[in-house]
C-alpha cells in the first residue's frame, strides 16, 4: 500500500473517532504507530520514509490536542526526518532510533544536519523511554585514548574545518519545546541543540556521549529563552550544559537537579557569547570526575548579569591538556576571542552552597574593559588534592586570548576585578603536594579592588586532623 493511500485512511479513521467520541478525544492524545505506515525496525533497512509519512500524518490530525508517532520496541535506521507542529514522538522502552551515518542522509546545508529536526515548530517533543543514537562512535577516524580523531565531512564546501558533522537533536525557531523521559547516546557532534526557542522543558533525560570525542557536547542552549532543565543525567565527552548567544540575548533559564560528568566543562556560558546572558539560576546540580566545574568563558563582547550557583557538588581533575581546562571548579573569563575586538562584562553572579573538591584552584580573570563586578561566593567548603600525574602550573586563556600560560597554581587566582565578597568559605590544602601551591589569593592589587572577606579560613588537612585530635583528648 503507498504512503499517501495510507495518510488518507488513518485520516479517514481518525475523522470517525472524533465524529462518533468527540468528549473522549479531548481527554486523550492521538497516536499514531510508525510501523502501521511501513517502519521495518531491524536496524538494517531505513525506515526514513515510513517514519516521515507517520509524522505528516499525526501532523494532518492534530488539532488541540498532541499527535504522538510510536516507535514500539525495535532499531530504526533513519536519515533526516522532520518534526512538526503538534507531534510528538513517542520512543517506546525497547525501541532505538538510530541516525544514519553517510552524508547522503543529511539535508545539503550543513546547519541542518540533524538526525531529528524541528524548524519553526510547536507544541513539539520527544518521549516515552526509549533511546536516540547517533552511532557516534562510526564517526571515529582513529581511537586514542587522550582525544579521538574524527571524522569531518568538510570535503562538501557545505562546512569547513573538523568539526562537520551531524548533530542528534535540534529544535530550531520553536515554541512550546518538551523532552522528557528519553535516552539520548552517542551523538558525533552535539546532542540535543536547543535554537531561538521560546518555552523549553528537558525533564528526566539521559544523555551518554563517548568520553573521548570531542564536540560531543550535551545540551546547547542558543539564543533562547525560558528555558527548563531539571533531573536530568549527563555523561559526555565534551560540554555538558552549554548556554550560547551567537544572534541574540538570553533570558531565564533554570537548571536543576542534574548529575554531570565530562572531560570539558560541566556548566558553561559561551564561547559563543556576542549578546546578553541574564537571569539564570543553576540550583542541586553534581558534577563529578570533570575537566571544569562552572565556567563563564565569554569572548565575543557579550554582557552577563544576574546568575546564581547554588547547592552545587563540585569535583575536577586534570586531563589530557588538548582539552580545554586545567582542573577549575569555577573559571570566569572575559578576555576577547580577538585582540581587536571589545571584550565583554560579568556582573552580579552568586555562588552559594558550594562544596569542590579539586585539583587545581579558582581562575576569575577579567580584562581591561571587560571588569569581573559584584562576584559573591558564600557558605562554600573547599578541598584541593593533587592525585593525577598531568602538569600543573599552567592557566587556560583558551579559546583565543593568550592560550596556555605558565604562572603558579592558587586557590583562587584573580585578574580584573570591581568587588568580590568571600563569606563562610573554608579552603583546605591535603597534606601531600600542598607545598607547591598553598597560596589561597594571588592577584595584583592594581587590578583587583574592593574585596570583602568574613569568615574565610585557609589550613592544611594535616594540621586540622591535629587541632581535632588535641580537641577531643
Amino acid at each position: 500500500m503507498s504512503p499517501p493511500l495510507l495518510i488518507i485512511i488513518v485520516l479517514l479513521n481518525l475523522l470517525s473517532v472524533i465524529h462518533s467520541r468527540p468528549a473522549t478525544l479531548l481527554q486523550l492524545p492521538l497516536s499514531i504507530t510508525v510501523t502501521d505506515f511501513g517502519a521495518a525496525g531491524d536496524g538494517i533497512h531505513y525506515d526514513t520514509a515510513a517514519i516521515q509519512s507517520a509524522i505528516d500524518a499525526c501532523y494532518c490530525s492534530s488539532t488541540t490536542k498532541p499527535c504522538y508517532v510510536t516507535f514500539p520496541p525495535g532499531k530504526y535506521l533513519t536519515a533526516t526526518v522532520f518534526l512538526k507542529s503538534g507531534v510528538v514522538l513517542n520512543v517506546e522502552e525497547g525501541a532505538t532510533i538510530l541516525g544514519g551515518t553517510k552524508l547522503e542522509d543529511y539535508p545539503r546545508e550543513s546547519f541542518r544536519w540533524y538526525v531529528i529536526l524541528a524548524e519553526g515548530a510547536s507544541n513539539v517533543g520527544i518521549t516515552g523511554g526509549g533511546v536516540v543514537d547517533g552511532q557516534g562512535l562510526k564517526f571515529v577516524e582513529r581511537f586514542v585514548e587522550s582525544k579521538n580523531v574524527m571524522v569531518s565531512w568538510n570535503q562538501t564546501g557545505a562546512c569547513a574545518g573538523d568539526e562537520c558533522r551531524p548533530r542528534l537533536v535540534g529544535f530550531v525557531g520553536c515554541n512550546n519545546v518538551t523532552v522528557w523521559n528519553v535516552r539520548l547516546n552517542q551523538p558525533a557532534y552535539w546532542c540535543l541543540h536547543i535554537v531561538q526557542c521560546e518555552n523549553t522543558l528537558i525533564q528526566d533525560v539521559s544523555i551518554y556521549g563517548d568520553f573521548n570525542t570531542p564536540n560531543n557536547d550535551g545540551i546547547d542552549i542558543e539564543d533562547s529563552n525560558n528555558t527548563v532543565i531539571t533531573r536530568c543525567h549527563i555523561d559526555t565527552g565534551d560540554d555538558a550544559i552549554c548556554p550560547k548567544t551567537s544572534n541574540r540575548p538570553m533570558y531565564n533559564l533554570t537548571a536543576t537537579d542534574c548529575w554531570i560528568k565530562t572531560k570539558s566543562s560541566a556548566i558553561k556560558l559561551g564561547s559563543a557569547s556576542s549578546f546578553e546572558f541574564k537571569g539564570f539560576v543553576f540550583d542541586n546540580i553534581t558534577i563529578v570526575d570533570s575537566h571544569r566545574g562552572l565556567a563563564l568563558q565569554i569572548r565575543d563582547g557579550g554582557n552577563v548579569n544576574d546568575i546564581t550557583f547554588s547547592n552545587i557538588n563540585i569535583s575536577t581533575r586534570y586531563y589530557d591538556i588538548s582539552w580545554w581546562g586545567r582542573a577549575e571548579p569555577i573559571y570566569v573569563t572575559t578576555c576577547s576571542r580577538h585582540f581587536n575586538s571589545r571584550p565583554g562584562t560579568i556582573s552580579n553572579l552568586l555562588f552559594t552552597n558550594i562544596t569542590i573538591n579539586s585539583e587545581n584552584g579558582m581562575f576569575l580573570s577579567g580584562s581591561k574593559g571587560g571588569l569581573l563586578r559584584n562576584l559573591r561566593f558564600i557558605n562554600m567548603n573547599v578541598t584541593y588534592e593533587r592525585y593525577t600525574n598531568y602538569a600543573g602550573g599552567l592557566v587556560d586563556y583558551r579559546p583565543g586570548c593568550w592560550g596556555l600560560v605558565n604562572h603558579s597554581s592558587a586557590g583562587i587566582i584573580m585578574e580584573h576585578i570591581e568587588g568580590l565578597e568571600v563569606e563562610n568559605v573554608n579552603m583546605r590544602w591535603s597534606d601531600e603536594k600542598a607545598a607547591q601551591w598553598d597560596t589561597p589569593f594571588d592577584f595584583r592589587p592594581s587590578t583587583v579592588n574592593d574585596i570583602s572577606l568574613l569568615n574565610f579560613h585557609s589550613d592544611l588537612y594535616r594540621r586540622q586532623w591535629q587541632d581535632s585530635e588535641k580537641a577531643s583528648g
